[in-house]
């Protein structure tokens, strides 16, 4: 009868040796994303940049120690409690609340930050990608050897003639027309 040996060194590597993370689509980050803003979704108050101004500029004053020692003042007195219509304890929990919601967002800036300029280098490398395919398309499109490469540039060529003149029309601030100057009454129009 054989014996196995469970404690060979192999088996015992293979479990020691941390493994990479796998890799995630970006669909992924987007189901996982969008199940988490239904999620929290009751929490969530998207406001417009002028709302978010105010709210700031009112919050300023408010010092975190400001904010606390106010929250003991509700729990000396239920009289000032009901005027405020919380106890001090739903107060402590709301801005502690706070607190923790202000990490998740710093944590999301990061994230976001991250994605987008992974993306940016992402689209950088394309960019230089399409030139170098594009100047090698070219220059091989001379030879009769290389005919059917013709279209292909040809077609890049129209696309990117297409985009600079797209650029230069952008919309630009056009100014009004001067409109003609209307007479004053009682004077005569001029002649045509």
């Amino acid at each position: 009868m054989a014996v196995i040996n469970t404690n060979s060194p192999t088996t015992t590597q293979a479990v020691d040796t941390p493994q990479p993370p796998a890799k995630i689509t970006p669909e992924a980050v987007f189901e996982q994303l969008r199940t988490l803003h239904e999620q929290i979704n009751e929490e969530l108050a998207p406001l417009t940049s002028g709302q978010r101004r105010g709210i700031k500029r009112r919050n300023q004053r408010q010092t975190n120690e400001v904010v606390q020692s106010s929250i003991n003042i509700i729990g000396v007195a239920d009289l000032i409690s009901q005027a405020v219509g919380m106890p001090a304890e739903a107060v402590r929990q709301k801005c502690d609340d706070s607190n923790r919601w202000t990490a998740v967002a710093d944590e999301l800036r990061a994230m976001l930050n991250g994605v987008e300029g992974a993306n940016l280098v992402r689209q950088q490398q394309l960019a230089d990608i399409a030139k170098r395919a594009y100047t090698i398309g070219s220059s091989l499109a001379g030879d009769p050897a290389n005919v059917g490469l013709v279209p292909h540039v040809e077609e890049t060529k129209r696309l990117k003639k297409l985009a600079r003149r797209k650029k230069s029309a952008a919309p630009q601030n056009p100014q009004p027309a001067p409109s003609p100057a209307t007479p004053a009454p009682g004077t005569p129009a001029p002649k045509a």
